[in-house]
């Protein structure tokens, strides 16, 4: 069995690889399912590792659904990907109405050329999960992540496992709460990949700050958060 491990950082790829792990998604920001990587952090994970990596491709958080000049930002962001020498890409894109974005999806497998194509956890929210996967295998994707639509992959399992028996072409990838003591039944169904973080939290400072730098007011799955014109130039306005 592969075993990918999505890595939030320089340190966490490293300890990944020296654990034994197959294959890195490289991503920032776990809290809100993951973000593009700094070019920083590709070219630093870039030189120091060996396993192939792939890199997530989602320009902010919130939902799947994303404009042109969101998706010409992925686009740029697959290109310096093949650019670098990375082995594969994460990524994925929704309409309002939980389908596959099929325009968006084409020009994202279209840019990434001869790169693994893994159709990211969006495949969470898609109305018909086996609509999906079959299209998805028409625009030749190799990979789906997915906790089969629950909270994690072990709730999911039924239809993951529904899911790996009807696919002809990619693999389906459980990801979300897979750990030591459940990887058992991924083997048993069959399954020939899995996804984990494999992160815990760890103290880096002896008293909590007086100002929280956390926000929940940003955290949501259907609203973005964008500057407004009128709150701006109101500011603006009384100073200038």
């Amino acid at each position: 069995m592969l075993v990918e491990v999505c890595a939030n950082s320089l340190e966490s790829a490293l300890i990944a690889e020296r654990a034994g792990a197959d294959r890195i998604e490289l991503c920032s920001e776990l809290a809100v399912g993951g973000l593009t990587p700094s070019y920083g952090l590709l070219k630093a994970v870039k030189k120091q590792l060996s396993i192939p990596v792939h890199v997530l491709i989602r320009p902010r958080s919130g939902d799947f659904t994303y404009t042109e000049k969101e998706l010409e930002i992925m686009l740029t962001d697959i290109a310096l990907c093949q650019d670098m020498g990375f082995d594969g890409i994460v990524s994925g894109s929704l309409s309002n109405d939980f389908n596959l974005n099929m325009e968006h999806m084409l020009r994202l497998k279209s840019a990434s050329g001869d790169l693994k194509f893994t159709f990211h956890r969006a495949f969470d929210w898609v109305a018909d999960p086996v609509k999906a996967m079959k299209q998805l295998e028409n625009l030749e994707v190799d990979y789906i992540l997915s906790s089969g639509q629950r909270k994690s992959a072990e709730e999911g399992i039924e239809l993951l496992t529904d899911l790996n028996e009807k696919t002809t072409t990619l693999q389906i990838m459980p990801g979300a709460g897979i750990k030591g003591d459940n990887i058992g039944l991924f083997v048993e169904r069959g399954f020939k990949v899995v996804h984990l973080s494999g992160t815990e939290m760890i103290k880096t400072l002896h008293k909590a700050p007086n100002v929280s730098m956390n926000s929940v007011d940003f955290l949501s799955d259907d609203h973005i958060s964008v500057s407004r014109l009128e709150h701006i130039t109101t500011v603006v306005s009384k100073v200038k």
